[in-house]
């Protein structure tokens, strides 16, 4: 497992993977706005979130279109700025870090699974999933092939592993976002609209390997418009005009 690489990794991590303190929630939000600046004058896209998240729970946050769920991930991994508030995950205030810090910190903590894949077009697949490897300073020629193989094989598509994106399905390709999503075994996976270019069998399979990822115990955040897929999370999150709605973080059924 990638705990080998981590072993020999030298030089600090700016946060070790969260072994929970019986307290606190893996990931909490304090009144985070997202404010932006535009010619047109100020707009309020996210107003005073407050949310949790526990470990090994598969959240959808759900909503319509410019509703604030991609602004919210954003918040969440620590892509953009926050104008007032606070996100932590684990034991570490994701806005306090600075921007190198930030990029190794999310590398090794977040997966990250985009609706446009976000493949490089002239890698194979195999060389797509190392690619976080190298990025946090992980990669070891044999153990990283051999571990991004086993990812791929968990997805199902080790065969194909020389191939180019181009060479792949949507879904095909989506599911190697996803192995890559696992390149350096973080304990988050956050998804934005992952199944909203995919048929509904395919989207379905998608689904069934974020379930199978937090049965192995992993943290599973989903963004999505697609109402059919609420009954698949183990709890909703539902935003409009960028505040999270009545009830938005009771679980399902009760």
């Amino acid at each position: 497992m990638l705990a080998d690489y981590l072993k020999r990794r030298t030089g600090p991590r700016p946060v070790a993977h969260w072994s929970g303190n019986g307290r606190d929630p893996f990931i909490q939000l304090r009144n985070v706005v997202k404010v932006y600046h535009t010619g047109a004058g100020d707009f309020t896209a996210l107003k005073g979130i407050d949310a949790d998240v526990e470990q090994g729970e598969f959240v959808g946050i759900v909503g319509r279109s410019g509703a604030g769920k991609s602004t919210l991930v954003n918040m969440i991994t620590g892509v953009d700025h926050l104008t007032t508030g606070l996100v932590r995950i684990g034991d570490t205030l994701v806005h306090e870090l600075n921007e190198s810090e930030m990029a190794l910190w999310r590398g090794l903590n977040l997966g990250v699974v985009y609706q446009s894949f976000e493949l490089l077009p002239m890698l194979s697949l195999l060389d797509n999933v190392m690619l976080p490897m190298d990025f946090c300073g992980l990669y070891r020629p044999r153990r990283s092939r051999q571990w991004a193989m086993q990812l791929l094989r968990q997805v199902g598509l080790e065969e194909h592993a020389r191939k180019p994106p181009t060479d792949v399905s949507g879904g095909e390709k989506q599911r190697v976002a996803i192995a890559r999503a696992l390149a350096n075994d973080p304990p988050v996976i956050v998804a934005d609209e992952p199944t909203g270019n995919l048929d509904s069998v395919t989207a379905d399979t998608i689904i069934q390997l974020f379930v199978g990822l937090v049965e192995q115990g992993k943290t599973v955040i989903m963004v999505t418009h697609d109402e059919a897929l609420v009954p698949r999370f183990s709890r909703t999150l539902r935003i409009a005009d960028g505040e999270l709605v009545n009830g938005a973080q009771q679980a399902l059924g009760s």
